[in-house]
């Protein structure tokens, strides 16, 4: 368990505080909103309404003693930035700020993020992956050339084995687990069959599995 804390209860801030929970990790929420604060009372361990800009109530924080501090302030780049600075200047251990642009990402690293993520362009990239192809039910990018798809087995791989179709050496991808009405098989062994309604979790270089999709 981590103690975590995020500053900027906006709808990033919201749906991370939620999925910390539920992850069982103890995360203190931090606005100058105080609706928001009270939004979302219910996701959180603690919470405190305030000006992440101001130096004292940074200091007040204990920044120290989480494990991570994310500022998700998406909306005013320049309380993100100062927010950032104030908090690797408080000894926080490890800070992770939100940006939207390269020219912001700069800037944060330049002023104390130790990591920047970028939501909507995330977000963007694995829908574009993800609602192009009929086959794709999930995607995770590994590298920049390589993934994790989940994607639907072919009908014309039912009732064969794995080991029949000489997957790897003729597609170049790794059969990472089978799945089916949400039961996950990690593994599956070279005899094992096809059946119809599964997916399967592969791994490989982005153009491999492109052009295995095309069929």
């Amino acid at each position: 368990m981590k103690s975590i804390l995020i500053i900027g209860m906006g709808r990033f801030g919201r749906h991370m505080a939620r999925k910390l929970r539920e992850l069982n990790h103890e995360v203190m929420a931090v606005d100058r909103n105080e609706e928001r604060i009270n939004d979302v009372l219910d996701l959180v361990t603690s919470a405190q309404i305030g000006d992440s800009t101001s130096e004292a109530f940074i200091a007040s924080l204990g920044v120290r003693n989480f494990d991570v501090c994310m500022v998700a302030i998406g909306d005013d780049f320049q309380s993100s930035l100062e927010t950032t600075a104030l908090l690797k200047e408080q000894g926080a251990p490890f800070v992770v700020s939100r940006a939207a642009r390269d020219v912001h990402a700069k800037f944060l690293l330049r002023n104390g993020a130790d990591e920047v993520v970028y939501p909507e362009r995330q977000m963007a990239g694995w829908a574009a992956v993800r609602y192009s192809s009929d086959h794709i039910f999930d995607y995770i990018q590994l590298t920049p050339d390589h993934s994790i798809y989940e994607v639907a087995v072919p009908e014309s791989w039912e009732g064969k084995t794995i080991v029949q179709l000489g997957v790897r050496q003729k597609y170049h991808i790794s059969i990472l687990a089978m799945k089916r009405e949400g039961q996950l098989e990690p593994l599956p062994k070279p005899d094992r069959c096809f059946q119809s309604g599964e997916t399967m979790l592969i791994l490989g270089a982005d153009r491999d599995v492109q052009k295995f999709l095309r069929g």
